[in-house]
């Protein structure tokens, strides 16, 4: 579904990600974890069109996207939940969700997705005409997933969504990851929590300065001696 191939992203002098490559089969749920810096959230950034690579190619569905942008990415069906949720704060709840919609022009599809989106988050809809800045870290967690369901992806980028997170609502949140994957949702999912990455995820990298270091299918990954030592205190 997703092939990211050799990608070379700098910050002005910074070689932030060298010759990066990944791939995302589609059905699955991928987890690229790694200490902070170590170029997670570039890498999602360079897929979604944020950010430009050097060189190298990024192929969704067969179709190359390395330098298509931002807005025809989500339409193609990609869409990002990003790090530190980055709600519209002076909007209200339902508002949030309508922008996850921006691109769609099928109402009635988007009344029955705003209807699944209340089933599965609750108290998304007691709140729903609150704004979203008055929301819990958790509930704005909820939203940020919700508004990116919105637009009907195939494949969710979701970065660091247990970040700053009581234990009780990483959880939940992990939960509601596995749930969206198994109603037919593609993940490739950043995340500074190994563990509970890597106990959700098929396959994963670990990437450190850049460069992908070690990859493999998740349960072996979290068995290593290699990624126990660094990510799992183990």
């Amino acid at each position: 579904m997703l092939q990211v191939k050799d990608i070379e992203v700098y910050y002005g002098a910074i070689h932030a990600l060298k010759k990066l490559s990944i791939e995302v089969e589609q059905g699955t749920i991928v987890t690229l974890i790694g200490a902070n810096g170590a170029g997670k959230t570039t890498t999602l950034k360079t897929i979604s069109g944020l950010l430009r690579s050097k060189s190298g190619s990024i192929t969704f569905n067969n179709t190359d996207i390395t330098k298509v942008a931002p807005e025809k990415i989500v339409d193609m069906g990609i869409s990002q939940v990003p790090e530190g949720r980055r709600v519209f704060p002076t909007m209200t709840v339902l508002e949030n969700l309508e922008m996850g919609a921006y691109l769609r022009k099928d109402k009635k599809a988007i009344d029955d997705d705003m209807d699944n989106i209340f089933t599965r988050f609750p108290r998304l809809k007691e709140r729903r005409k609150q704004l979203a800045g008055t929301l819990s870290g958790g509930e704005q967690q909820m939203l940020a997933i919700g508004r990116a369901l919105m637009a009907r992806p195939q494949l969710m980028l979701m970065d660091e969504p247990s970040m700053g997170l009581a234990p009780l609502l990483v959880k939940e949140i992990f939960e509601i990851v596995k749930d969206i994957n198994a109603k037919g949702t593609t993940i490739l999912l950043v995340e500074q929590n190994a563990k509970m990455a890597l106990s959700i995820a098929h396959k994963a990298y670990v990437i450190e300065t850049g460069e992908i270091v070690l990859e493999g299918n998740a349960a072996d990954l979290m068995k290593s001696d290699e990624v126990k030592k660094a990510y799992l205190g183990g």
